[in-house]
Parts: structure tokens; C-alpha cells; sequence
């Protein structure tokens, strides 16, 4: 008898812990168009507070887009030397930035990235945002010849040749990381 009601609770525990699991794993559903070059936004509707952007953003989009990165862009504090070497680059210089809004790391590293640019406002330096889903990837494959395997992924480009990048979250900081690439 204990056998029979130890087998029971085990089965009922398992069908509640399914049940209660499986819709996490719940596919996402696209409910607006939200970029210029094909993005979307997405929310899944079971976890309402999960919003995944993908495709080509500019700072501006990003900063509308997701005012929870205000407190990362608020609170970074860039090295000042180092931002007065980023704004002596004279050699054109492209960073792409590979992220993902649903991450932690790109939650954390894209604002700072974002501030940094800001302060450092050098028209020799542009940045090409990418925002990739969970499978790093966007509508219009815009990531893929980067082959990114993890977000938030900064490449650092010059003449169309990559000298470096940073990959999650940074070395030192973002702008030293940068500078150090630079320096190659």
C-alpha cells in the first residue's frame, strides 16, 4: 500500500511540475514590427516581462526602445584618460555591437557601451547595433557573417578587418578593452 501511494504521489508530482515548467518553454509571439531594416519585437506570453528585439537599432531606438538600461548608462563611470585617447582615434573605426535585450550581460555592457560612446563622441568611430534573439540570430541575418556565439559581442573593425573583440563583458573596462584592440 505505501508503495502504491508513494508511486501515486510521485506521478502527481510530476504531471504539477510539468505543468507548472512547460510553459516557460512556451513559444515566443511577434506582436510589432519595431526597426527600419525588418526587427521585431517580441514578448512571450507567459513571461510578459521578457521583451526580445531584434535586428539593426540605432542609440536612439535602444534608448527608447529599453529605458531599463538607463540605470547601467546613468551609473558607468569610463576611465577619462582613456575616453581622451578614444577621442584622439583619427583612423575610421566601425564596432559592431551583437546583442541580445533578453541578456544579462548585454542588459549590463550595451548601456555602458552606449554612455561610452557618448563621452567619447568621435565621428571616426561609429557602432552598428545588432540585437539577436535567443538563437543570435535577427530577421534579416544581419549577425550571421559575425558568427556570434555569445551576446553581448563587440567586434572592433578597421578597413573592414577585424582587430579584436570583446565577448560578454569586458577584460578591464570597455573603453581600456577598445583601446587595447586599437593598439594591435
Amino acid at each position: 500500500m505505501k508503495n502504491i501511494l508513494r508511486a501515486t504521489l510521485a506521478s502527481a508530482a510530476l504531471i504539477l511540475s510539468v505543468s507548472t515548467i512547460s510553459p516557460v518553454f512556451a513559444a515566443c509571439d511577434a506582436t510589432t514590427n519595431n526597426a527600419s531594416e525588418g526587427g521585431f519585437l517580441q514578448t512571450c506570453s507567459r513571461e510578459p516581462d521578457e521583451v526580445i528585439i531584434t535586428g539593426a537599432m540605432t542609440l536612439k531606438e535602444i534608448e527608447t526602445s529599453l529605458p531599463s538600461y538607463s540605470a547601467q548608462f546613468q551609473d558607468y563611470n569610463a576611465d577619462k584618460a582613456a575616453i581622451k585617447q578614444l577621442q584622439q582615434i583619427s583612423t575610421p573605426t566601425q564596432v559592431v555591437v551583437a546583442f541580445g535585450t533578453w541578456c544579462p550581460d548585454s542588459q549590463r555592457e550595451t548601456p555602458r557601451f552606449m554612455k561610452l560612446l557618448k563621452q567619447v563622441n568621435n565621428p571616426n568611430i561609429t557602432v552598428k547595433f545588432i540585437a539577436v534573439d535567443h538563437d543570435l540570430k535577427d530577421p534579416k541575418g544581419l549577425a550571421a557573417p559575425y558568427k556570434i556565439d555569445n551576446v553581448p559581442t563587440f567586434i572592433v573593425q578597421q578597413q573592414q578587418k577585424t582587430l579584436g573583440t570583446i565577448i560578454e563583458k569586458p577584460t578591464v573596462s570597455l573603453e581600456k578593452d577598445l583601446l587595447n584592440i586599437l593598439a594591435k
